[in-house]
């Protein structure tokens, strides 16, 4: 039997329609699970296969009788079982909702087309892990989002029905335009973004010691990778330091401003490369600011690559919905700083959730494309 009859809609139908509804969830439970080792892995920089699922705490090594999806979590009571240390729901949730996202595509899909069906809940699970990477470390590795375009331009010339085209070559152009168009439009609004609110005002207590190491500004609450803040040669970060000290000497009440081409400190020019060390005290520090990252231009361009243009640009748009009823909602709360603190993948991601149930249908209905 060929692959093409394996997957043959009619076949499948020769067993009842909810049993294939009770495999898609429990596949999706067991992929959640490893979505779990990629959340938390990932941007770290770790292994994905090696080594074994294990207690973050003491390093016990799970047995498979142990590592069963919702199952033992619950049946634990969200603890280890070697050492009691508390697990994280986010597990049971990861678990929980990519078990559902698979059975939600099973029956919107299931029946037009098995194929669709399965490849949807790859898009989705690329979707999941962006998001609850995105909410804790505030970026996007590109292993999901260039990762991501990847899959989505094969996808596309191997099932030209992503895009309701009908040769390989139209699947794979359809593909090709969605990618460049939710990337495209990103980096527009990025770069306008940039020109209307360039410069981010960081309050610090007085006294607070920074560190510009090699790759990141090291605040004492987080570190920030340089890329998030130099897009342009332009671009700088500009603070009035009470103390500035290098490896061989010391300044003090000067102001320093670090650009990707020079460091300047008071009167004088430095090359930032030939800098080993450089830490400041200070109360504030100004920065560059972007109305997205580079990561969300990369990850709309992989959503785009699934879902064509129009969907990138359904996207986009009940993104910023979606973004704007949370900051209202936040300010009403008391929470308006917290509004600061979001990242923008999540809704993204909600959006294009939305596009494959329902949301595409509409946006057909409102413009008839």
């Amino acid at each position: 039997m060929g692959i093409d009859a394996i997957f043959d809609t009619h076949n499948w139908a020769l067993v009842p329609f909810h049993f294939w509804s009770l495999v898609f969830f429990a596949f999706g439970c067991i992929v959640g699970s490893f979505l779990n080792v990629c959340i938390y892995r990932m941007p770290l920089d770790l292994s994905i296969v090696t080594p074994p699922s294990h207690c973050p705490h003491c390093k016990y090594a799970i047995p498979f009788y142990l590592n069963v999806p919702l199952l033992t979590w619950l049946w634990l009571r969200g603890r280890c079982k070697n050492c009691a240390a508390p697990i994280s729901p986010r597990y049971f949730v990861v678990e929980l909702l990519t078990g559902l996202m698979f059975l939600s595509c099973w029956l919107m899909f299931g029946q037009q087309s098995v194929w669709l069906a399965l490849v949807y809940t790859v898009f989705l699970a690329g979707l999941i892990t962006a998001t609850f990477i995105d909410f804790e470390h505030f970026i996007i590795p590109d292993e999901i989002t260039l990762g991501g375009a990847a899959a989505g331009l094969v996808i596309s010339f191997l099932l030209p029905r992503l895009h309701e085209a009908t040769t390989n070559g139209q699947g794979m152009g359809r593909g090709l335009v969605g990618l460049a168009a939710g990337a495209g439009i990103v980096y527009a609004i990025l770069r306008l973004g940039k020109l209307m609110f360039g410069r981010q005002r960081l309050k610090l207590e007085p006294g607070t010691k920074i560190v510009f190491s090699e790759t990141a500004l090291c605040l004492p609450d987080k570190e920030i990778p340089y890329e998030e803040f130099f897009y342009r040669k332009s671009d700088a970060i500009v603070l009035s330091a009470q103390t500035v000290e290098l490896v061989d000497r010391g300044y003090q009440d000067v102001t320093l401003r670090l650009s990707p081409q020079e460091l300047k400190i008071g009167d004088e020019r430095i090359n930032p490369e030939t800098v080993k060390h450089l830490e400041a005290v200070c109360s504030e520090i100004v920065v560059p600011r972007e109305a997205m990252g580079l990561g969300d231009v990369k990850f709309m361009g992989a959503i785009g690559a699934f879902i064509g243009w129009q969907g990138a640009l359904f996207s986009l748009m009940v993104s910023s919905m979606i973004g704007a009823a949370v900051g209202v909602v936040l300010i009403v709360l008391g929470k308006r700083e917290w509004s600061s603190r979001m990242p923008y993948g999540p809704y993204i991601a909600l959006a294009a959730v939305i596009w494959l149930f329902g949301g595409k249908l509409v946006f057909h209905a409102l413009f008839a494309i």
